[in-house]
C-alpha cells in the first residue's frame, strides 16, 4: 500500500489488506511515519492497518538520503520492518532479503 499516506485512510487500507491476506497475499505498507509513532498513536484504525501489514517501510523519503542501492525503499533512513514479529517481540525486527542463490559460490577463474 503506497501512494499518498496509507495511514490517512487507515480503515479502508486495513480492509483492503485483510482481503489481500484472505487471498494468500502479503501486504507491504509504505508510510512517512515511523513505526514507533504508529504504535503509540493508539488509534483503532491505525492499529488495524498495522496488524494487517506484513512489512512496514517506515520514514519519510529524504532527498539527501536518496539511494538506488537499497531494495524496496528510496532513501537510507527508511526501514523495512517485519510487523508481526516486531509486535510479538515488542521491538523492531528488520526484514532482510533472502537470496536463494547466496548459498552457492562462484568459482574463481
Amino acid at each position: 500500500l503506497s501512494g499518498g499516506e496509507p495511514f490517512a485512510q487507515a480503515g479502508d487500507c486495513a480492509a483492503l489488506a485483510r482481503i489481500a491476506h484472505q487471498r494468500g497475499l502479503n501486504v507491504w505498507t509504505y508510510t512517512g511515519y515511523l513505526f514507533e509513532t504508529i504504535l503509540h498513536k493508539h488509534d483503532p484504525q491505525w492499529d488495524a492497518l498495522l496488524r494487517e501489514t506484513d512489512v512496514l517501510v517506515d520514514g519519510p523519503f529524504l532527498r539527501k538520503e536518496k539511494t538506488y542501492g537499497l531494495p524496496f525503499r528510496g532513501s537510507r533512513n527508511q526501514r523495512l520492518i517485519r510487523v508481526p514479529e516486531s509486535l510479538a517481540q515488542d521491538t523492531v525486527v528488520l526484514w532482510e532479503s533472502t537470496d536463494p542463490l547466496k548459498k552457492f559460490t562462484v568459482p574463481e577463474s
